[in-house]
């Protein structure tokens, strides 16, 4: 539980300057019977992410139609933060949001948010947890924009429309792009099923980007397991295709 006499640390995301400056005003009126500070603010999910590993707060009032990545995907990142904020979605009436949230337990307001439900909901959310992993998995309707990568002591989102490949390596999988390489603890099984549209499995330990895959080359190799390469755009090595996966190759052949 909270310090009653410590402010809450509140941040703002919402794609929507006038929202941002309304929730302000809010945040202003609602500080006279519950101490609020506002930390930051944010118009994007990577702006939310970054501006969070610099000034950490307590509670994210976050929007849940922003550009490139939604508000439910990226309350889904927020979780591999160190001590990840407590939130609370907003947004116009979306019957499935509603639904989904009041199911797992999780706080929204709807828009126009109106001061006195707002500072019910910041008396809930200086004693509360924040929304489980399983929970927003389960609200979350499509595939990820992006994958959240531990590096050095941060986070960092890799576009998913930048990988060229996936590859399970012990209990890691490395994402690989164009320029690099990042390694995040994953199951390549749980990936290709998120990404079924995105990526094809030519190997048991690798998926490949369909975007990027140009075609196939023969291996000379003795090897009896795999006869066949992958070509990928902007990756110089290409990759052994098992026989188990060979049916890839048909496939690719019929523009399927």
């Amino acid at each position: 539980m909270k310090d009653p006499a410590t402010p809450l640390r509140v941040m703002i995301a919402d794609d929507e300057v006038p929202a941002r400056n309304r929730m302000r005003e809010l945040l202003a009126d609602c500080s006279e019977t519950l101490p609020v500070e506002v930390v930051g603010e944010a118009g994007s999910g990577q702006e939310l992410l970054d501006a969070l590993q610099q000034s950490p707060a307590d509670v994210v009032f976050l929007d849940i139609r922003m550009p490139d990545m939604d508000g439910i995907e990226t309350a889904r990142h927020l979780q591999a933060l160190a001590t990840p904020p407590r939130i609370v979605f907003t947004t116009a009436y979306d019957t499935y949001a509603v639904k989904a949230f009041e199911l797992h337990a999780i706080d929204y307001l709807l828009k126009p948010i109106r001061g006195r439900r707002l500072l019910d909901s910041l008396e809930r959310a200086s004693g509360a947890l924040s929304p489980r992993q399983g929970g927003l998995d389960d609200i979350a309707r499509a595939p990820r924009t992006h994958i959240a990568v531990q590096e050095r002591g941060r986070v960092v989102l890799v576009p998913v429309k930048d990988i060229r490949f996936l590859r399970s390596e012990l209990k890691y999988v490395t994402i690989r792009t164009e320029d690099r390489e990042f390694l995040v603890e994953d199951s390549l099984t749980r990936l290709e099923q998120e990404f079924a549209g995105t990526f094809v499995r030519i190997h048991r330990s690798c998926l490949v980007a369909r975007a990027y895959l140009r075609g196939f080359e023969r291996q000379d190799t003795t090897s009896s397991d795999s006869t066949w390469l992958a070509v990928l755009e902007g990756i110089d090595e290409p990759l052994p295709v098992s026989r188990r996966q060979a049916h890839v190759i048909r496939d690719f052949g019929r523009g399927s």
